[in-house]
């Protein structure tokens, strides 16, 4: 533990879950994690999947999620697309957008209403970086020509990998945006974790008491990070991304540590 009381984290209701190298690694439930998932149930409290990978839709996650045997549903996932589109609506809910994203996420910023531009040289008000595993050249190249024109740029989250089983990963949406600081100089602004407004907009959305919540995930520099910058309490899981020795080197600390989700039975 980091020097708060384990008995603090008994007091907790709502368990915001990341997913990738927290609950499942590639298509396979992490030990532990559906019996976690099933006591919170029975003891009456709630959980919220908060994911940062904006590759998937909220109905491709519950299908993913079903498959690995955990049932769910779409009010109990939040991702960062959806907090990007949440983000975008209250700026500009009619926006063009030049996304780079898959076709899941497409359909997701059309069903809000934003029209996609696909094609370079065009009237556009945003640049919406996601994790696109469909990722061309022509994307990324569109992409740097609009940035350096000073449209808008936002990516949906700052992961530079995304956890795989067996220590393999996948080059996420922080990855590509090197590659665009590279060409133009700029950064995104983030909408997902680590910043403190993904919390915000989920307190909004279903009027969660922040002094109730605990976030669970792998990553320092997303979960970990946003429990510091939302004032959330927040438990690092060394089953994805993070290990000791990482965690040792780092200036990010959590309130609690564990070595994976099933180790946290025990404290719910």
């Amino acid at each position: 533990m980091e020097g708060v009381s384990i008995d603090i984290l008994k007091e907790k209701t709502i368990y915001l879950l990341d997913m990738d190298g927290t609950i499942y690694l590639g298509d396979e439930l992490i030990e532990g994690a559906l019996e976690f998932l099933e006591l919170i149930k029975r003891k009456g409290k709630r959980y919220l999947f908060l994911t940062n990978n904006s590759s998937k839709n909220k109905e491709e996650y519950v299908q993913k999620l079903k498959n690995l045997g955990v049932e769910v549903n779409e009010e109990e996932i939040f991702t960062s697309g959806e907090a990007t589109t949440m983000y975008l609506k209250k700026e500009n809910k009619n926006a063009r957008v030049y996304l780079l994203g898959t076709k899941a996420l497409e359909v997701e910023f059309e069903k809000e209403g934003f029209i996609i531009e696909k094609k370079r040289h065009q009237e556009i008000d945003y640049v919406v970086l996601g994790f696109d595993t469909t990722l061309t050249y022509e994307k990324l190249w569109g992409a740097c020509e609009y940035v350096s024109k000073d449209v808008e740029y936002i990516a949906t989250h700052p992961d530079l990998n995304c956890p795989l089983a067996n220590g393999q990963f996948m080059p996420d949406a922080g990855a590509m945006a090197a590659f665009i600081e590279a060409s133009t100089g700029k950064k995104p602004k983030i909408i997902g974790k680590p910043n403190k407004e993904i919390i915000e907009s989920i307190s909004e959305k279903y009027n969660f008491d922040k002094n109730e919540m605990v976030i669970v995930g792998d990553r320092l520099y997303t979960d970990i990070k946003t429990g510091k910058n939302a004032e959330i309490a927040s438990i690092l899981v060394y089953s994805g991304e993070t290990d000791e020795e990482d965690y040792r080197n780092s200036e990010i600390k959590a309130d609690y540590v564990f070595n994976s989700i099933k180790d946290i039975i025990d404290y719910i």
